[in-house]
């Protein structure tokens, strides 16, 4: 069950009850509730009863027993909906406009992995350069690399937000990868048409 989220609707249940907007959720719940019983599709939280005056011959304020066939304080029981959401996230693949749904196949994992790398790295590496601690051709000799491999990684730094968004969440179609996104256009929307995406 997903706890956070079935503390943070209990919370919000009895702060409505109470009309009380300042307690915290734990307190409310710890002072409050004595049972929540998940159901498919709502909770039942139970509440403590408001104390009441002993009833008469009981004047030390302890319930009536079971045996003795009075009925039990009324309990106050609050019911809402909820809905267990998936235990896996969905993820839609971006697809190019020409492309049927029934041929959609995700990014290789192996391929996001190196492509969100390649991201990140071409981001460090635009930071340094604008902070002016090394220039392109020093990074090239750290990094043993060419001076061009370090221009088309840093050009992943000028990826579009939204495109390094699906990208991370592995919702690129299957054959974008590092090499088609290198060296894309400066300007997001041919970035996007470039790719056949409309994202």
């Amino acid at each position: 069950m997903p706890a956070a989220g079935v503390e943070a609707l209990v919370g919000q249940a009895i702060r409505e009850h109470l009309m009380d907007s300042g307690s915290p959720d734990k307190d409310l719940i710890r002072a409050h509730v004595t049972r929540v019983y998940v159901q498919a599709d709502h909770l039942v939280i139970e509440l403590r009863a408001a104390k009441k005056e002993p009833p008469p011959g009981r004047e030390d304020g302890k319930p009536p027993s079971r045996d003795s066939g009075q009925p039990e304080a009324d309990r106050i029981v609050l019911r809402v909906p909820w809905t267990k959401p998936p235990s896996k996230r969905r993820h839609e693949i971006i697809l190019p406009q020409s492309a049927a749904p029934q041929d959609a196949r995700p990014i290789r994992a192996e391929t996001r992995a190196t492509l969100v790398a390649s991201i990140a790295r071409g981001r460090c590496w635009l930071d340094e350069i604008v902070a002016g601690t090394v220039t392109v051709d020093q990074i090239a000799v750290r990094e043993q690399c060419s001076i061009r491999q370090v221009n088309m990684t840093i050009s992943l730094a000028f990826l579009a937000p939204r495109l390094v968004q699906v990208a991370v969440d592995g919702r690129l179609p299957r054959g974008i990868g590092v090499t088609r996104l290198r060296e894309a256009p400066a300007e997001w929307d041919r970035q996007y048409a470039m790719l056949g995406l409309s994202v």
